[in-house]
Parts: structure tokens; C-alpha cells; sequence
């Protein structure tokens, strides 16, 4: 190759890459910038909230609950929840006259994955799992049913009766931003027992933090949430 063409060939070659070469300088920087925008603090802080519903619930009828949580924010994708909360009945049916009261702690344990496309928005569709527990004791009775043989009544009852209640719940809601710290947002609740405690006197009517046995395979909170 004479020292002309070598010339040339060098020439060529620096120009096409000092043309190349601001195209992939900005191919990098929008890569980077998109990585830039899109990126959040692993942990990025938590929450604290307080159903609504139950305290309603317990106004309202024989029986509710009184329900915090506490919630933390992974990379805006995923909420590692804690639930704890008290639940109480006093409730006499109307036909059968049967009363039945308890109180006590319920826990549920889980985490919620943000189903939106935009992660960071203000507004997130959760999706996740809890596992709950309670361990309590329920008071049972009703008048004394009349012995139809021999007269008299024979009474019925039991108070002090021990329980372990054992679920998990699928949940699926929403949690929107109100103003400031503050977020509303509801979850609806499937509920499915994985065990309970065998009565001789038979079923636990109500179980605190999962309502009536017999009619609470759906159920809902509806929460005020505040960030911290």
C-alpha cells in the first residue's frame, strides 16, 4: 500500500468514527437516563394504616374488629405486610337464643406486589397473600332447654372454650395517593381455613380477624394509610 492510499484509508476511517461516534455516545446517555428515571431505593420506606370497615362492622352489628398494619415499600413493586388487630362479638341469635361472645388478637402475616405499569405512580394496583392466625376463647349459651321426660330445665353452655384458627387470604385491591403522606384504598379479601381447632361443643361461630365461619369466604377492608 503506498503512503497516498494508507492516508486515505486512516482519513476515511477517523471520519466515519467521529460519525459514528456521537450516535452511540447519545444511545448510551438515553439508555442511562432511562435506567436513571426508572430507578428507586431498594427500601423506600413504610406505612402505617388502619381499617375502617371493621370499626363500622362493629357499630353497626354483634360483631367487628379494630385493624392496624404496618407496610413496607420495596422498589416501589413489592409491600412486605404486617397485620395485627382485635376481634370481638356479642351476639344472641334470634330463633336458636343462643349467645356467644369472645375478644381477641388476630395476626396475618404476607406481602402485596404492585400489579400497575407504572410503578411509581401514585396509584397502585396490589395483588398478594396473608397468613393468619388467632388463638382465643369464646363464652357459648342459650336458656335452659325444658326436659320434656322428667321437667325441669337442662342448661347448655360453655364459657372459657380454647381455639386455634389457622387461614390464608388471596388479596386484591387498589391504594391511590389522597394528599400528602395520607393514601385511601380498599382490599377485597378470599379467606380459606387451613385448620381449627375439634369442639365437642361444637364450630366457633365467629373467629376474630376472619368473621363467621359459616359466610366469610369473601370479605373487604377498606383502609386509611399513611406513609412514614
Amino acid at each position: 500500500m503506498t503512503l497516498r492510499a494508507a492516508t486515505f484509508a486512516f482519513i476515511s476511517s477517523l471520519a466515519i468514527s467521529l460519525a459514528v461516534l456521537p450516535v452511540h455516545a447519545q444511545k448510551k446517555k438515553s439508555i442511562a437516563e432511562e435506567v436513571a428515571a426508572d430507578s428507586t431505593a431498594f427500601f423506600n420506606g413504610f406505612a402505617v394504616s388502619a381499617d375502617l370497615v371493621g370499626i363500622v362492622q362493629y357499630a353497626v352489628s354483634d360483631y367487628g374488629q379494630f385493624e392496624g398494619a404496618l407496610r413496607l415499600n420495596l422498589l416501589d413493586k413489592y409491600f412486605p405486610t404486617v397485620e395485627i388487630g382485635v376481634g370481638r362479638a356479642n351476639s344472641e341469635d334470634d330463633i336458636t337464643r343462643v349467645i356467644y361472645k369472645t375478644t381477641a388478637p388476630y395476626f396475618r402475616i404476607g406481602c402485596d406486589y404492585n400489579l400497575a405499569k407504572d410503578k411509581h405512580d401514585i396509584y397502585r394496583i396490589l395483588g398478594g397473600l396473608r397468613y393468619a392466625f388467632t388463638s382465643f376463647k369464646f363464652d357459648v349459651s342459650r336458656p335452659g332447654l325444658v326436659d320434656a321426660k322428667f321437667g325441669g330445665e337442662v342448661p347448655y353452655g360453655a364459657e372459657g372454650v380454647s381455639c386455634n384458627f389457622h387461614w390464608v387470604e388471596a388479596v386484591l385491591g387498589v391504594d391511590a395517593k389522597l394528599w400528602g403522606p395520607i393514601h385511601l384504598g380498599w382490599f377485597a379479601r378470599y379467606r380459606k381455613r387451613l385448620s381449627h381447632s375439634n369442639l365437642d361443643i361444637g364450630n366457633e361461630w365467629y373467629v376474630p380477624g376472619f368473621g363467621e365461619t359459616g359466610s366469610s369466604i369473601i370479605g373487604a377492608t377498606f383502609n386509611l394509610t399513611i406513609d412514614i
